[in-house]
């Protein structure tokens, strides 16, 4: 098979890893990939949106199957695109419809898609400038700490806590009347504060069956302890300790059922992904929000562990066969540290070079790109998120300790990363 995978992160270069390894790939294409991507297939020139010169690479290089990384294109609705092209339609595409990609396209959508379907979630309003003064009093009145939450896709940074009401009332003004998020901040959702610990879950769907795949719990914060503003992820580890066995049923029973049985009743055919990042309270699990894709930098760590051939998984969502297949998963610990530019989250420069990617690696530990690019016969940084290094050990403190000493030996000007992913565990 001819395989094209949209994306150019971390995510998109664990992807075309994993992908290479399957014995059904031909040939693979990244679209547009990163430096890491390079060695793993052929990169393409093509933005995640263009979708006429997507079409057209299909057609020049014979695709048989499209993978989609992130979650905009989806939100644009690039499957309705291949549906509605008779050149493409055959094409199997991984990933959901625009609508189903509202789940992650819209909060006040996927609240309500909760609500409906009786999915433990925190309470919640939404609110913009046509009931703006309705929401000023709802804010004032309301039990801190305050969730605040751009409706929209803010790349993963438009979510608020605010620890009294006059930063919520500074963060409600700046959102909607100084668009802070900019389209994604229009609408606002208000919502009560969760007091638990994260995890991540993910699900493969193919509109009537579901797989769950590992879980992984990431690291948001800039800072050490979890301090300091959220980032696009700085880390993550798999398997997650307390999501046993009797959490995790709760979770297919309470949270991904429901979810897939929605999808389906409401006739969304919802094939690819489903992120759902949950809050453990007590005992029990509570839906923060829906992903429409895989994360960032968890699946740094869930790809890795998965010992399936991954197409073969692909293939059968597209074949609705999912319910024929049983996930093999490693067993042992892997963890993900990402190095960042100075400056990130916040301004930064890029275009350094990154010094130490050519010296040997030990067994079970793995470097994948996120904002890098060639130059000759440099690699240079590109983003914000630069790389990450993905160990595998027994426990979570070894598999960071493995991950750091790699760290130590790369290099690039600005390079900061988080020493304590996986603290509360260690």
């Amino acid at each position: 098979m001819n395989i094209l995978l949209l994306g150019s992160g971390g995510r998109e270069h664990a992807l075309s890893w994993k992908i290479r390894q399957s014995k059904l790939c031909t040939k693979l294409f990244i679209a547009p990939g990163n430096a890491g991507t390079a060695a793993c297939g052929v990169n393409l020139d093509v933005s995640v949106n263009d979708f006429p010169n997507i079409r057209k690479s299909c057609i020049k290089e014979e695709i048989d199957m499209v993978i989609v990384g992130p979650e905009e294109p989806l939100v644009n609705g690039i499957v309705d695109f291949f549906a509605e092209d008779k050149s493409l339609s055959k094409i199997p595409v991984i990933g959901p419809c625009s609508t189903g990609a509202q789940l992650e396209g819209s909060k006040a959508f996927s609240k309500k898609f909760m609500q409906r379907y009786n999915i433990p979630t925190a309470a919640y309003k939404e609110f913009d400038l046509e009931n703006y003064e309705e929401g000023v009093s709802y804010l004032k009145n309301h039990a801190l700490p305050i969730v605040l939450k751009a409706d929209g896709l803010a790349a993963g940074k438009g979510v608020v806590i605010c620890q009294s009401h006059i930063e919520a009332m500074a963060e409600y003004e700046l959102m909607l009347q100084q668009n802070k998020f900019g389209e994604a901040g229009r609408k606002i959702v208000v919502e009560e504060f969760l007091k638990g610990i994260e995890v991540s879950v993910f699900v493969l769907a193919d509109g009537k069956n579901y797989l769950i795949l590992p879980e992984a719990k990431d690291y948001k914060q800039i800072g050490v302890g979890d301090t300091g503003p959220n980032t696009g992820g700085m880390g993550a580890v798999s398997p997650v300790p307390f999501a046993d066995e009797s959490f995790m049923k709760k979770v297919e029973e309470r949270v991904i059922k429901p979810t897939v049985a929605g999808l389906e009743s409401e006739k969304i055919d919802y094939r690819g992904f489903i992120f759902i990042g949950l809050m453990k309270v007590g005992d029990d699990p509570y839906v923060i929000e829906y992903n429409c894709r895989l994360g960032d930098p968890e699946t740094e760590v869930v790809i890795p562990r998965l010992k399936n051939d991954i197409l073969e998984l692909f293939v059968a969502v597209s074949q609705q066969r999912l319910h024929e297949i049983v996930i093999d998963k490693d067993e042992r610990v892997a963890s993900t540290i990402m190095a960042v530019s100075g400056g990130y989250p916040g301004s930064y420069e890029k275009g350094f070079e990154i010094t130490g990617l050519k010296k040997k690696i030990p067994p079970d530990c793995f470097v994948f790109h996120a904002g890098t690019k060639t130059e000759g016969n440099k690699v240079l940084t590109s983003g914000g998120r630069v790389l990450c290094v993905t160990s595998f050990a027994e426990s979570i403190y070894e598999a960071v300790e493995k991950s750091r000493e790699v760290l130590n030996e790369i290099d690039f000007e600005g390079m900061y990363y988080r020493k304590d992913i996986g603290y509360e565990f260690s």
